[in-house]
């Protein structure tokens, strides 16, 4: 006896079903080739875009509702780092053989809630077929006062390095995640596989970094790798302290039970914290800005006039190969 597939809407239906919902005014109601927006007078646009591949950013088993917060935080973040506020965002969307209704509709109910919590409306897309990986690109839209956005390449020698929140969770996130896929699972990690599977935005810290920072960038390739790349950008040299980056007590201990997950935090990526680079006249200002905002932030080194000096547990020098997460 053969059992019929469920019927999957087609894909007009399935925009008019699941996206079309949390499409904002420009958007047109997903019935265009395109969508109109007008930015805010005397407002710069800033734009970033990052793509999401099956097996490759999250694991097709991990809870669709998820992967689409996860699509649209990673953006935010981008943001975040540059000051700017989000005006909304375009999806790609791919879809691998034998896709579910029902994973399509949850995927839909994570980027809605996220959509509407960021005041981030859908504007547009596409809709493909993707072969055997289901993969999310996501292009998102801010703004910020005209000539105020914080570049990588504006430090100068003597600026604090900041960092927000805490290192480490989303890669140790990704080590707790597979456990958890291989049963190895440790109640107590659920925190990091959260951090992992939904990272945090820090969208409350962009106008403290518009308004104190001379440079930043968000951490997602790994903050030893992503404070090179400022540092670089800015023309200038690097001291890091790793003794002093700010590590949640989930990852204090998986640090204690191996200290190679030291190097694994550090470098490994996933955090989506922002990085900023902060004249010393600033720093009080930069402090105080970031604690009204409800977000904490640690100095962790400085730019130097060149050279690089990375300085691990009992300011021994670090020499590590990779100092970030690379896909090629």
């Amino acid at each position: 006896m053969s059992r019929k597939s469920p019927v999957r809407p087609g894909e007009f239906e399935l925009i008019a079903r699941y996206l079309a919902p949390m499409a904002g005014p420009g958007a047109l109601g997903l019935t265009d080739d395109a969508a109109v927006l007008t930015p805010p007078p005397g407002s710069d646009l800033v734009l970033s875009k990052d793509a999401l591949v099956a097996g490759v950013h999250f694991f097709a088993d991990d809870p669709p509702a998820l992967i689409g917060r996860k699509a649209l935080r990673v953006n935010l973040s981008d943001l975040a780092a540059k000051g700017a506020r989000p005006l909304g965002f375009l999806l790609g969307l791919g879809l691998p053989r034998g896709w579910r209704e029902d994973w399509i509709a949850g995927l839909a109910d994570g980027l809605a809630a996220d959509s509407a919590e960021f005041a981030c409306p859908l504007l547009g897309g596409d809709t493909v077929a993707a072969g055997s990986r289901a993969m999310l690109s996501v292009t998102v839209l801010g703004a910020v006062p005209a000539g105020s956005m914080a570049r990588r390449s504006g430090g100068k020698p003597g600026d604090a390095l900041y960092v927000s929140g805490t290192i480490g969770d989303g890669a140790l996130g990704l080590l707790a995640r597979m456990a958890e896929r291989e049963g190895r699972a440790v109640a107590a990690d659920a925190p990091l596989v959260l951090r992992y599977l939904v990272p945090e935005p820090r969208m409350a810290l962009a106008q403290v970094v518009r308004n104190h920072a001379s440079a930043a960038m968000d951490v997602s390739d790994g903050l030893m790798g992503d404070a090179e790349k400022l540092a670089a950008a800015s023309g200038c040299g690097l001291a890091l302290q790793l003794s002093d980056v700010p590590l949640s007590p989930r990852s204090r201990a998986w640090i204690a039970a191996d200290p190679d997950n030291l190097r694994r935090a550090v470098t490994g990526g996933d955090d989506y914290e922002i990085l900023a680079a902060v004249p010393p006249e600033r720093a009080t200002a930069f402090e105080v800005a970031a604690q009204v905002a409800g977000i904490s932030v640690t100095r962790i080194g400085a730019l130097t006039e060149s050279g690089k000096q990375i300085l691990g547990p009992n300011a021994t020098p670090v020499h590590w190969r990779d100092a970030s997460f690379r896909h090629f």
